[in-house]
């Protein structure tokens, strides 16, 4: 038996002779064998991984036997990972044992709040009130969530985040429960969540109830042995686990927080930051095949307007544009014009408020992930209970609104710059980037998809958070829309994503009518690392597949990764060098 496995974009092929073997030997195993292929490459003694299957995307427990999960021939890809204490936004987030906070000083905290609350004898909200003793029949009418499930890797985002709040030691849960959900999380078993449904007044109600449904043995869940199925028998047959049965408070401590938007939020964040990233070296070569100047990107200019996301954007610019490091011979030949457009010009100013508003969002995140969110809140070493309103969803909300008007100008201004390229009075190019206009279109529609895109995110970019309806008899009567402000802002990041690479595949065609011209070595190694899955374009094809392998280099950062290396040498020759580009 021989499977693929992808580490760091290398495949390897790893010959399994005994298939009874598990999951985590494959994945050593490849790591091992990449470790050979790349000496200069420091790797863990210890490494932490996670795998994937490629066929359906199914998250792949490494604990499992390689047969029972596995074909013959079968793909799968391996990511690194961190150990977890507090969050910080990662895509993926690593298998996680009782890791040292937990059973210190949370497992204490945790302990000694949980046992608070069994000796209140005032009432407390959740605890001996009508919602604490009968927890369950009161749950029953919050599974009301609509739409389609979370995709595995996201509802696994949703429980590690609640988890990582519980085991705070501030929500009165029991360590059992704890320790039932950690075990299901390990285990990848993951209940069926309806993405529809909250408005982000307390907390995301809706969709972690129904992820509370089928901790509790109820409902369907999904696991990477069984897909999607029973719950019991996902728990209990697949794999061994006993529901949850719910004690005073846990009824709402497992449903009251914000960790539905944040968790969408996080991959919204961490999705925009890399294409932020990448925006600037497709901007960079866009400017390069409309022959622009890199005057403006001048180190005086920026230092006088001295803006964050401004100053780190021109220096990447100088950091791939002609340089006596990287010189261009496209770039030699006369600048006969006074000034650029300023979809070229001024990249710095629109993409570096981009950057700016992505980092104050990263910000607010961070804190919204490592805080407790439920209510009421326990704080057992002052023998109180505190109803609040730490479940209320506005600052997600609103940063994720902030993140999705910011996000969505790279693609705005990436449009123009698509439709320069493609029109002839304006780039000195062939019209729509094709020989031969009169049989082919070329760019033609590919543009008006750009555009298409782009006129979705301006509806898109509504904000959420300004709107609030009055719910649950006027006590939750001001609410954050956060659910749907997450929503918009992934399909907002995607939308963005989606423009670049059509704006990757245009300039990297246009550069095809300089040759045997070449240009910097950074932006040459864009244009190999692309020819790698896209063809130039001689006459007209199916545009959809390039723009969507297109799409896949820059959701893999393939792109930044393949300049990174010049940016570095460039920062190592140059006073004037490029900050935080890792």
């Amino acid at each position: 038996m021989r499977v693929s496995v992808c580490v760091r974009g290398d495949w390897l092929v790893v010959p399994c002779g005994d298939p009874s073997k598990s999951m985590r030997w494959l994945g050593l195993e490849a790591l091992r064998r990449y470790a050979r292929a790349h000496p200069s490459e420091v790797l863990s003694s210890q490494p932490s991984f996670v795998l994937k299957r490629c066929v359906d995307g199914g998250l792949l427990d490494v604990e499992d036997s390689i047969s029972s999960v596995l074909s013959d021939n079968d793909f799968v890809k391996l990511r690194r990972s961190t150990e977890v204490g507090n969050f910080c936004l990662r895509l993926t987030v690593p298998k996680f044992k009782h890791c040292t906070p937990l059973t210190n000083h949370l497992r204490h905290v945790a302990f000694a709040s949980f046992d608070f609350l069994n000796l209140c004898i005032v009432v407390v909200y959740g605890v001996n009130t009508g919602f604490g003793k009968f927890a369950r029949s009161v749950l029953v009418c919050v599974w009301a969530g609509v739409g389609a499930a979370l995709i595995p890797e996201r509802t696994r985002m949703l429980l590690a985040l609640r988890i990582n709040t519980l085991a705070k030691g501030y929500s009165g849960v029991s360590l059992e429960t704890l320790q039932k959900m950690l075990s299901a999380f390990n285990a990848s078993c993951l209940s069926w969540v309806p993405e529809k449904g909250t408005v982000g007044a307390s907390g995301d109600l809706a969709p972690l109830a129904h992820l509370a449904l089928g901790l509790m043995g109820e409902g369907q869940m999904w696991s990477p042995n069984t897909g999607w199925t029973d719950a019991r028998t996902v728990k209990l047959k697949g794999h061994g686990l006993t529901p949850i049965s719910l004690k005073p408070k846990e009824g709402l401590a497992l449903i009251n927080g914000t960790q539905m938007m944040s968790s969408l939020g996080a991959e919204a964040v961490e999705r925009a930051e890399a294409i932020a990233r990448q925006a600037d070296v497709i901007a960079a070569l866009t400017l390069e095949v409309l022959r622009g100047t890199n005057k403006a990107f001048d180190n005086d200019i920026h230092a006088v307007r001295p803006h964050a996301g401004q100053i780190l954007v021109a220096q990447r610019f100088r950091a791939l544009l002609h340089s006596d490091i990287f010189p261009s011979a496209i770039a030699e030949k006369p600048y006969d014009r006074v000034q650029d457009a300023y979809t070229l010009r001024c990249c710095p100013q629109v993409h570096g408020v981009a950057n700016d508003t992505i980092a104050f969002v990263k910000k607010i995140l961070n804190t919204e992930l490592n805080s407790s969110t439920d209510n009421p809140l326990v704080f057992a070493e002052r023998g109180i209970t505190i109803s609040g309103g730490n479940f209320h969803g506005e600052y997600p909300a609103k940063a994720l609104d902030f993140l999705s008007i910011g996000v969505h100008e790279l693609a705005s201004i990436s449009e123009r710059r698509i439709e320069r390229m493609c029109n002839p009075s304006l780039s000195d190019l062939p019209a729509f980037l094709v020989k031969e206009g009169g049989f082919n279109s070329g760019f033609m529609i590919a543009h008006c998809t750009a555009a298409a895109l782009v006129s979705e995110n301006k509806v898109l970019c509504h904000p959420a958070s300004v709107d609030s309806l009055s719910t649950s008899a006027a006590t939750e009567d001001h609410v954050s829309m956060g659910g749907w402000a997450a929503r918009k802002a992934l399909r907002v990041v995607e939308h963005v994503e989606q423009v670049l690479a059509i704006e990757l595949l245009a300039a990297c065609q246009a550069l095809e009518f300089f040759r045997p011209l070449g240009t910097t070595a950074p932006l040459e190694r864009v244009y190999e690392l692309l020819r790698t899955v896209v063809r130039p374009w001689d006459k007209d094809r199916v545009m959809s597949s390039d723009i969507e392998v297109a799409h896949k280099l820059l959701l893999e950062e393939k792109v930044w990764k393949a300049v990174l290396p010049y940016m570095e040498q460039y920062k190592d020759s140059h006073r004037d060098h490029i900050s935080s580009v890792d």
